[in-house]
């Protein structure tokens, strides 16, 4: 089977459409154009499922590329034979390729091979035949060699059995076999390094046992780490001897002499060779497994974060909480333009520091007419959102406020990019206005973060960084290319994920915006410099231009679609102006009257294509994100952990998903967590099948550790009542 039809029987997709959407990424289409603006080619696949397709794309044509190597390198040693080549072709992982190849791979000197150089393999081939006529140490006497180094029939067989040990340890059949038997009844253990360190993190896994089949990703990942830092001492095995006695099944034919040495190298090849290889190889597999699930959960926590819906039309004060250096103040306007700073001494419970505090803040709410106040989640966030909520209890002006995550915020605020962006003001003063710009715009903000420094996840600092960076930047770029940018006035940070667009045309953008003034039509795009006619069709379609010369360019309709645009318009007795002037629903309307598919067929423009141009026309301009449920706003419900008791009914938001369960936000500093158990009423394997990041939920308290600041939540009432 080729490549493409290796990924349409995975995918249960059709061929055909596997063939467009690999043909496009071959022509160097982006994952974001090719999910919006080719959907009759895919049959409308989301980008997610494309970049799942992408990647197979990538591993199998990299294991072809490796079988290509190796068929070449065993070749080049004039051991290749057809059936060799064959199993070759026919591997499907590169694990089984390289079993195949481990005979053939050059080795450091072994045992087994000191003895060849003394010329005992004919010696060794004797001994596996197993005849029971066949005395090894007779035989043996006849390789004894001053010159060759074999002093002895004792040696001459030892060193037989190393060139038989080695042998079974390079069979490519067996060990896929005992990976097989791993996998089925392999336990993986740990043990503590200093069983007497009662406050270590990994005291669960002092005495830990599971099987392998039955191993958690999130365990697999605290054993690495906990054997890393020298805490664990890890060890997968078989029990019973599993290995060993499948071994000397598979080799030993009788208990002839020649049979005991045989078995006895069976045992050898196993403890010495073959036991450290797969148990390394299973656990290799756990971790990447491992990995690869955290990276998944990673990812669809930052979708949910960065996609979570925008407080618009807000002028907000973004409180940046501290200490000994107090709490940093920044008021930003509707668009995020930055109107005051200040520093506020709230946290230390001074009297006076309080009283100014109030006063600075109610005058800046008072002056700017503040509606929004967004406050960061880190060091003395308790204190600061206490302040926040007494104060908004004493004013007449009615304002909100909601704790945001502060992760990357000092990340960004040391960069060179926010050293551009503010240079008039320090470090702690930009956290601020980042914090304020996170509730007004999550996405426009957070892009300029590395999506690691984030952190919604777990472990994601053990992640492989090419993984990771390549699963975070997929998730961020879909996100920007499904919401759209507006082009003039979005961040160059913000332009460099959309489809088509690097950072060096994103900077050139930005830079002919500030020469030559705001875009008024999307055609302005091909006199940026290094932005040509392919860029063009990858970016145009995402990149918004508002009150401009055409209303198509407020709309994802893509350029190459205006022409059907408008005859989808002229059919329904409308012109483009009239999206303009407040018709759009009823061409939509009409557009469903008449029927896509009778449209389609007068066009020649495919159904999907016509079906998203009428939904454009409908909410031109229109933000995805205003469909989705709003954030959670307080206006001075504060309480703190010591106010909560057991069966208190309240609401929350969830900020982090991981394995073993979600954490919510209930207001009171210290997130709670919701087993996975006690997510909802029916059995999932995993919380994201039915909760994500931003999600607000309604939550029950089951118990309170207020020393250990933990506390368990349900959302699931009856369970919430024992």
């Amino acid at each position: 089977m080729t490549v493409n039809e290796i990924i349409a029987s995975e995918f249960k997709v059709k061929q055909e459409y596997i063939d467009n959407i690999i043909g496009f990424i071959d022509d160097g289409k982006t994952i974001p154009f090719i999910a919006r603006y080719r959907k009759e080619f895919h049959g409308s696949m989301d980008d997610q499922k494309i970049r799942e397709i992408s990647e197979r794309l990538t591993y199998l044509r990299n294991l072809n590329a490796r079988k290509e190597e190796i068929i070449s390198l065993i070749d080049q040693q004039g051991k290749l034979t057809d059936e060799l080549k064959a199993d070759i072709e026919k591997a499907s992982a590169m694990v089984e390729l390289e079993d195949i190849y481990r005979p053939f791979r050059p080795k450091r000197k072994t045992r087994a091979s000191v003895a060849k150089e003394k010329g005992l393999e004919p010696l060794a081939m004797l001994i596996l035949m197993q005849s029971p006529k066949t005395e090894p140490e007779k035989e043996a006497e006849k390789f004894i060699s001053e010159e060759k180094g074999v002093a002895s029939a004792e040696e001459a067989i030892a060193g037989a059995c190393d060139i038989i040990a080695e042998q079974i340890s390079d069979n490519a059949e067996l060990r896929k076999r005992l990976r097989g038997l791993y996998k089925k009844n392999g336990i993986i253990s740990s043990k503590a390094v200093d069983p007497e360190d009662e406050n270590s993190v990994y005291k669960n896994y002092f005495d830990f046992e599971s099987p392998i089949s039955k191993a958690a990703p999130h365990r697999i990942l605290a054993l690495d780490r906990g054997e890393r830092e020298e805490k664990l001492k890890v060890s997968a095995t078989l029990p019973d001897n599993g290995g060993e006695n499948l071994i000397i099944s598979e080799f030993v034919k009788n208990s002839s002499p020649c049979g005991e040495l045989v078995k006895a190298a069976c045992e050898d090849s196993w403890k010495r060779l073959i036991s450290p290889s797969v148990e390394r190889e299973i656990r290799n597999e756990l971790s990447e497994n491992a990995a690869e699930q955290a990276i998944k959960v990673f990812a669809s926590n930052l979708r949910q974060l960065i996609m979570q819906p925008p407080v618009k039309g807000a002028v907000t004060i973004g409180l940046d909480p501290g200490f000994r250096t107090g709490c940093k103040v920044a008021v930003v306007d509707e668009t995020g333009k930055v109107l005051d700073t200040g520093v506020i001494h709230v946290t230390l419970g001074s009297a006076k520091g309080i009283a100014d505090g109030k006063r600075i803040i109610s005058g800046m709410i008072k002056k700017y007419g503040v509606t929004a106040i967004a406050i960061g989640n880190g060091t003395a966030s308790r204190e600061t959102e206490s302040f926040t909520a007494e104060l908004l209890k004493e004013i007449p002006q009615k304002v909100s406020y909601m704790v945001v995550s502060e992760a990357g915020a000092s990340v960004y605020s040391a960069s060179k990019l926010a050293a551009e962006e503010f240079p008039e003001y320090d470090v702690s003063l930009r956290s601020a206005v980042s914090i304020a710009r996170r509730l007004q715009d999550p996405l426009a903000e957070l892009v300029k973060i590395d999506p690691k420094a984030i952190g919604v996840g777990q472990y994601q600092h053990d992640m492989p960084k090419a993984r990771l960076d390549e699963a975070l930047g997929g998730v961020v770029e879909d996100c920007v290319n499904s919401v759209g940018v507006d082009l003039n006035t979005a961040s160059f940070s913000l332009l460099s994920y959309v489809s088509g667009i690097n950072s060096t045309v994103a900077k050139n953008i930005v830079a002919y915006r500030e020469e030559n003034g705001r875009f008024t039509d999307r055609k302005q795009l091909m006199k940026v410099p290094k932005l040509g006619a392919k860029a063009f069709e990858q970016c145009a379609g995402f990149l918004r231009v508002r009150d401009g010369k055409n209303p198509l360019d407020n709309t994802a309709v893509h350029p190459e679609s205006y022409k059907a645009a408008q005859q989808l318009m002229e059919l329904c007795g409308y012109t483009v102006s009239d999206i303009t002037e407040g018709k759009a629903s009823e061409i939509a309307s009409a557009a469903e009257k008449i029927g896509f598919k009778s449209i389609s067929e007068k066009t020649g423009v495919g159904v999907p294509t016509l079906s998203d141009i009428a939904k454009e026309l409908v909410k031109p301009g229109r933000d995805p994100r205003d469909e989705l449920p709003p954030p959670l706003m307080r206006s001075g419900d504060v309480m703190t952990i010591e106010d909560l008791k057991p069966g208190m009914e309240l609401m929350g938001t969830v900020r982090n998903i991981v394995d073993f369960g979600c954490f919510v936000d209930i207001g009171v500093h210290e997130d709670g967590l919701v087993h996975i158990s006690r997510i909802c009423d029916r059995f999932i394997k995993h919380p994201l099948e039915a909760v994500k990041v931003n999600d607000v939920v309604k939550v029950t308290v089951l118990d309170v550790d207020v020393k250990r600041k933990r506390i368990s939540l349900t959302m699931v009432a009856d369970k919430g009542k024992k």
